[in-house]
């Protein structure tokens, strides 16, 4: 994360992530009652970002020295609440991430992300009904497709064609692929996000598919749901989100524990 410069252009942001070798790069722009933010990866910018917002709440909580932290941020047009709690580098955040759009895909859609996934379109069906499909197109800024699979084994053992996913995307007009299993009674689950349309092979936590998730399950039910990421990169990460009835739908928070790691030379 860094502070924002007026000096700098979209092409040295984008620059940013590639150097210090992450993701994402989260840019900050402290104001009176309202911090400005903006999240880039190496190939442009994005409306949102969850983990990059947790990661924001993070410092901005540090640097006011403030075990209950909460502040308005602006960030992809809107403007919303986050909080964070905590201290000495380890902090919990939690955001408003906006109103969830969901939709079902059509079947030459569902076809073109699965198959790039290495998925047999049966084993995303759920309850065995080819007509229920467990494929979702879910949006909080983006678009990107959610995908059920049957457990945490198969979600571990895939291995996608990342230039043919990122062909089927971008022909979608999708950022990426969330591919989960299916959760358990207590609302768990497992979860992997392959972005390569947005030049992220693989993220190691997604807070804002997550929001996706919460409100695509909300409809069996589920209130609060947990999801272990990162795993497969050998760099686990747990993202929590939950959700309330609203009039225009699920109304849900999503958030997760950050620290603080020590600067990265340069940066």
């Amino acid at each position: 994360m860094l502070d924002d410069e007026p000096s700098l252009g979209d092409a040295e942001r984008c620059a940013v992530p590639r150097a210090a070798g992450t993701s994402h790069a989260v840019f900050i722009s402290p104001a009176e009652g309202l911090v400005s933010v903006r999240f880039f990866t190496a190939e442009g910018e994005l409306p949102a970002c969850g983990h990059g917002t947790v990661a924001a709440l993070t410092v901005l909580a540090e640097r006011a020295g403030a075990r209950q932290y909460e502040t308005m941020l602006r960030a992809g047009g809107r403007t919303f609440l986050g909080q964070a709690t905590g201290g000495d580098g380890q902090y919990e955040a939690v955001f408003d991430p906006g109103p969830v759009e969901l939709d079902v895909p059509g079947p030459a859609e569902r076809a073109q992300v699965l198959a790039a996934l290495g998925l047999d379109p049966d084993a995303c069906s759920a309850y065995g009904n080819p007509d229920r499909t467990e494929c979702r197109i879910a949006s909080v800024g983006r678009p990107r497709m959610l995908v059920r699979v049957a457990d945490r084994q198969v979600l571990a053992d895939l291995a996608p064609d990342l230039p043919g996913l990122r062909a089927a995307c971008d022909r979608l007009g999708l950022l990426g692929c969330y591919a989960y299993s299916s959760p358990s009674q207590d609302g768990r689950a497992a979860a992997r996000m392959f972005g390569p349309s947005i030049g992220v092979p693989e993220d190691i936590a997604n807070a804002n598919s997550t929001a996706c998730l919460a409100a695509h399950l909300a409809g069996d039910g589920v209130a609060t749901v947990t999801v272990d990421m990162g795993d497969s990169l050998g760099k686990p990460s747990t993202i929590t989100a939950s959700t309330r009835p609203g009039s225009a739908g699920p109304v849900v928070r999503v958030g997760g524990a950050a620290t603080i790691a020590p600067v990265v030379s340069g940066w």
